[in-house]
């Protein structure tokens, strides 16, 4: 498997990662986990106008790993390898620009980096742990700047600071390759142009910048659950990234919000079930078929102390509900014993909060357990002219179950087959083909 490196050399990289997948691995592994704090801090290091420079000198790092590990083998410690590494690579940028205009060495700090007697000591200060979270955080804030579109924002931070490729933004948001592109090259335009300067925001901007840093963190932990790669379903580094990045704000006072708790619940419950998801043979098993015994009860009871916690303020966000709905999935203890009626409710508060299509297809699926297809059949019909939702593979997974459990065999199997068509995951293509098959037999 070829590393995800949002800065290909495909040559150079399969070349290197021939017959080294342990080393593959490990770095995949280090990207997804380092990449976006490293760019953080040089971006605090470089400035703003200087990303792309940022993000050089971390690919640059990554590139050394990998040539210097195959002959060498993997350290010790190999974070902090590539962090001391990213590190002295930003050392010898400094050198060969304290004398140009790319870097703006103005900020009193920053004149440490142009002296010989100064650079190292002061570079140290930039690479010291709690710092390389507080820059990271304030980054992501960066990201959230009001004058950049929402879908730019989330744009970036998937792609910059989460190590996100193309295709899986693009999947997050049910659009192009070159849409996301183009996203980013206009985000990068803006910073470069107006030199923003990250920093966690005062308290009267926390609550509208925290809201679009969760939702990149639930795009990206969404991405880990029900992954875009074709050789696996579930990516449980991602998962792990995106709760870290959750726990990172509840760590800090200012950002101890309801709407954070209550993501961290959501995703606590979430992750509780994952070992559950599929077979010993890597197969799909749904939720109604799930050993509920495999369910991590540590992080069921983590999520509901996060839920409990979320519990004060004013606002009931889309995140406290969908907690609200995974954790009646968590305490039924056979699928049977589901409460649809309450989870219908939730999605009918959740449908006025936000008029999201895919909230209405999972609402669907509830009022097929509750009332049965002919409900659910003439409530998705309110959708079938969203041509958006025609792109995206679980709307025709949807139509083609409640033509299924109608009766109408040959329909349902053309939804499953347009289904197959949409989705790029091996495992969801072969679970509806032996669906389709376990019909002709």
């Amino acid at each position: 498997m070829v590393v995800v490196l949002k800065f290909e050399k495909l040559a150079l990289w399969n070349n290197l990662l021939d017959n080294h997948n342990h080393i593959n691995n490990t770095i995949n592994h280090l990207f997804r986990q380092e990449s976006g704090k490293m760019v953080a801090v040089l971006i605090k290091i470089f400035g703003t106008e200087n990303i792309e420079l940022a993000e050089d000198v971390v690919q640059d790092a990554l590139v050394s790993a990998l040539e210097t590990w195959k002959y060498r083998g993997i350290p010790d410690n190999p974070r902090a390898w590539l962090y001391r590494t990213a590190k002295n690579k930003a050392i010898d940028v400094i050198r060969r620009n304290k004398y140009s205009q790319q870097i703006d060495f103005s900020d009193p700090k920053k004149q440490l980096l142009t002296s010989n007697y100064t650079l190292n000591t002061t570079m140290d200060q930039y690479w010291q742990e709690n710092q390389i979270k507080d820059d990271f955080l304030a980054m992501m804030y960066a990201c959230c700047h009001p004058d950049i579109s929402q879908e730019n924002q989330i744009t970036f931070i998937l792609k910059s600071l989460c190590g996100f490729s193309t295709k899986e933004v693009a999947k997050s948001f049910l659009t192009g390759e070159d849409t996301i592109s183009k996203r980013l090259y206009r985000t990068k335009e803006y910073f470069r142009k107006h030199k923003i300067k990250p920093s966690i925001p005062a308290s009267h901007q926390i609550i509208e910048r925290t809201s679009t840093v969760l939702n990149a963190i639930y795009l990206m932990f969404n991405e880990g659950y029900n992954s875009t790669h074709s050789d696996q379903l579930i990516r449980k580094d991602l998962i792990g990234q995106a709760m870290q990045l959750c726990q990172s704000l509840l760590s800090t006072k200012r950002t101890q919000l309801p709407q954070v708790y209550a993501l961290m619940a959501l995703m606590c419950f979430h992750a509780a079930r994952v070992e559950s998801r599929l077979t010993a043979e890597g197969d799909i098993v749904l939720l109604t078929k799930q050993d509920r015994t495999k369910w991590d009860k540590q992080l069921i009871q983590s999520g509901e102390k996060h839920l409990s916690n979320s519990a004060f303020g004013n606002d009931l966000t889309t995140y406290h509900l969908e907690a609200a709905i995974a954790y009646q999935h968590c305490i039924a203890k056979k699928y049977i014993d589901t409460d649809w009626k309450t989870i219908l409710h939730y999605y009918d508060l959740l449908l006025k909060i936000a008029n999201d299509p895919i909230v209405f297809l999972n609402r669907c699926l509830a009022i097929l357990e509750l009332k049965g297809p002919i409900d659910a059949f003439e409530e998705i019909k309110k959708i079938e002219n969203n041509k958006l939702l025609h792109k995206y593979y679980l709307y025709h997974v949807t139509l083609g179950e409640i033509k299924e459990q109608m009766g109408m065999n040959i329909e349902a199997i053309a939804c499953y087959k347009k289904a197959i068509e949409l989705t790029q995951s091996k495992l969801e293509k072969d679970f509806l083909k032996k669906k389709i098959s376990s019909w002709s037999k």
